[in-house]
């Protein structure tokens, strides 16, 4: 069975946003993914001096096929270099999983399916 990693930030830790409802959405789109027979995992990370940490240890736990890296992650320019440290993670920890890119929590399967 193909392996997806989803790396996104923690939806509680989204100032601003509804965190229960972005959590919600988050567990209907990893439900999605046994749907199409792919094991998934998500790691949610806090922003800080953890977070690269947290992105090594979701890495290391296996050997994953793909890994998402999420929208959160990758679009607001104040995250710019943590998403260029999760990248560099990705390539260093994971350099046999493809890298793909949601828009959004709700097509992570998609992102990963064009890599699978």
């Amino acid at each position: 069975m193909p392996s997806a990693l989803i790396l996104g930030f923690d939806p509680q830790a989204v100032p601003g946003m509804d965190g229960d409802a972005l959590r919600a959405a988050l567990d209907r789109e990893l439900a999605r993914f046994g749907e199409h027979a792919i094991d998934v995992s998500a790691a949610l990370i806090r922003p800080g001096e953890a977070a690269g940490s947290t992105v090594v240890a979701a890495l290391s736990e296996r050997d994953w096929d793909v890994v998402v890296i999420g929208g959160g992650i990758r679009k607001p320019e104040p995250a710019l270099t943590f998403f260029e440290q999760v990248v560099n993670l990705v390539r260093r920890h994971a350099p046999r999983a493809a890298i793909a890119f949601n828009t959004g929590i709700g097509d992570s399967v998609e992102a990963a399916k064009r890599w699978l």
